[in-house]
């Protein structure tokens, strides 16, 4: 995922304010949010370390999308995409338990090596997830996870997008991420679904600026192509199905326009950037809006329902 840090400082007041209330409506209350980045991962949807005799798991890796971040709150809330996902589940399946490992920040490497996010008698997210896995085996439904957008995340700035770091970054993420795919599905077995997600571009949100903004937006895109093409790749290699997000935001579809309120005629992936993110909002931000996280939950729910 490549974050733009001047995407929309040329936004008039009443289309910045439409946008921000849009995004505002559907986020989650304070109330709601974690109160602590470690939290989740010993309270939410129960312990971790707990086995419910005759229960069934749901089990999230990630990184803040997994846990909902939403820079109104600065926090994790239950808007993420798992957590969406879990509550059209759960009414299928009412006694499905949801683990969450995710952690804000998280990269390929921190997944596997830790350094971020705390876990109760394991090294990283994933040596915690692992240890679930074997634990609970033939007990756990469903696997999902999102890692990587972290790796290239700090390659945009004032200056355009760092080439060098994108490329280092896609580089890690092709060799790390079949190591973390490989790990979950000896831990798990061949019972669980295992389903990965790719990437949007919120890069797009540059289109907003004016020409140069506009070419940078294109150019975003090729490299967003290379980068999840990794991981398409470090998912498929482990027997991981592809949730297609940035086929559902129509990243590379700069043909079909589509009106946002406040911004007016827009290229659709633009556009989808605008209505699903914070990137078009004064919080200039990478982040799904709750809105989004449905969008995302939405294309996990819709490779479920296929047959495997």
């Amino acid at each position: 995922m490549l974050s733009s840090s001047r995407t929309i400082r040329a936004l008039g007041g009443v289309a910045a304010a439409a946008l921000a209330s849009a995004a505002l409506t559907g986020a989650a209350s304070p109330a709601t949010a974690a109160t602590a980045q470690g939290a989740q991962h010993s309270q939410h949807h129960g312990q971790h370390g707990s086995r419910h005799h005759g229960k069934e798991y749901y089990v999230s890796l990630g990184d803040s999308l997994s846990v909902g971040f939403q820079p109104n709150v600065d926090a994790n809330t239950s808007a993420s995409y798992p957590d969406q996902l879990y509550a059209k589940l759960k009414k299928r399946d009412p006694e499905l338990v949801h683990v969450s490992f995710g952690c804000s920040g998280e990269t390929t490497q921190t997944m596997i090596s830790g350094g971020i996010c705390a876990y109760p008698d394991a090294a990283s997210q994933l040596a915690a997830a692992v240890k679930f896995l074997d634990g609970h085996r033939g007990q756990v439904r469903l696997v999902t996870l999102d890692i990587g957008a972290n790796n290239v995340d700090g390659c945009a700035g004032s200056t355009g997008l760092d080439l060098a770091c994108a490329e280092k970054g896609i580089a890690t993420v092709a060799t790390q991420l079949p190591q973390i795919t490989q790990q979950l599905r000896r831990a798990g077995g061949s019972r669980p679904r295992y389903v990965g997600m790719n990437y949007y571009d919120p890069f797009l949100a540059a289109w907003l600026t004016g020409p140069t903004g506009q070419q940078e937006a294109e150019q975003s895109v090729t490299l967003s192509t290379t980068f999840n093409a990794a991981i398409q790749a470090g998912l498929r290699r482990s027997g991981f199905e592809l949730a297609d997000v940035s086929r559902t935001f129509a990243t590379d579809d700069f043909t079909h326009q589509v009106s946002v309120p406040g911004l007016g005629q827009l290229p659709v992936n633009v556009a989808h950037v605008c209505q699903w993110t914070w990137e078009c909002t004064p919080y200039q931000n990478i982040h799904a809006n709750t809105l989004g996280y449905g969008v995302i939950a939405g294309v996990f729910q819709r490779v479920l329902e296929r047959r495997r």
